[in-house]
């Protein structure tokens, strides 16, 4: 199980992913609003652990994108705000759980394991923009009433976007989530464009309104175009 762990007290941090990492699970850990905001849009987790009081951006602030962004990671609220107004705040904006520091590790392992088993966790079986489709169990890729054939790569690439549907990636990003080059001797930027050139020419058929832009200077963004 991966676990996003969203704190930036480094000794509360440490102590976590060392006690989850202990008990099998997968703990990637950012210390500021921000780094976990950029980590939830590159990668997909099986649940979130999110302190509320962060520097950059607030822990209810990610909360409510993820909610608006139609995503159902679960999510463990941690905080020391522990009035009656707070924590319906909290749930109001998405969260599944709230737990009041200081806590014991023991009640935190417990209530992950009970949003575990309720299946808030279940993985989406479809991934959609606009009248575009992607079936995650048959691969099985439409537009409207087109079935597109990709290659493997295009799929992996187009899963990528939709993951990350109206928002910007880089071709950095590209190179280190799709690719898996994160240390690249050769900039793999040639690569990506012709790769990008293909999968726009199979998404955008003529007569359909555009879904894949070039942001220039920036990257890639897959999102319906503005009316």
């Amino acid at each position: 199980m991966r676990v996003l762990l969203v704190e930036d007290e480094p000794k509360l941090a440490r102590a976590i992913a060392h006690g989850l990492g202990a008990e099998g699970y997968e703990v990637e850990v950012a210390a500021s609003g921000e780094d976990g905001f950029f980590r939830l849009a590159r990668g997909t987790f099986d649940v979130l652990i999110l302190d509320w009081m962060l520097p950059g951006r607030s822990g209810l602030e990610i909360l409510e994108a993820l909610r608006a962004g139609k995503r159902t990671t679960p999510v463990l609220m941690l905080t020391a705000r522990d009035a009656v107004e707070d924590r319906v705040r909290g749930l109001e904006a998405g969260a599944d759980d709230y737990l009041v520091k200081p806590f014991a590790f023991a009640e935190l392992l417990a209530r992950l394991r009970a949003l575990l088993r309720r299946g808030a966790a279940a993985p989406e079986l479809r991934l959609q923009l606009a009248d575009l489709e992607l079936d995650l169990l048959s691969r099985r890729v439409t537009r409207g009433s087109h079935e597109l054939d990709l290659t493997a790569q295009e799929h992996q690439l187009l899963r990528y976007l939709l993951e990350n549907a109206g928002q910007v990636v880089s071709r950095q990003m590209l190179a280190q989530d799709v690719w898996k080059e994160s240390v690249r001797a050769t900039p793999l930027d040639n690569v990506i464009d012709v790769q990008m050139g293909r999968l726009r020419r199979k998404l955008d058929l003529p007569g359909l309104a555009p879904l894949l832009h070039t942001v220039r200077g920036v990257g890639f963004v897959l999102r319906e175009a503005p009316r």
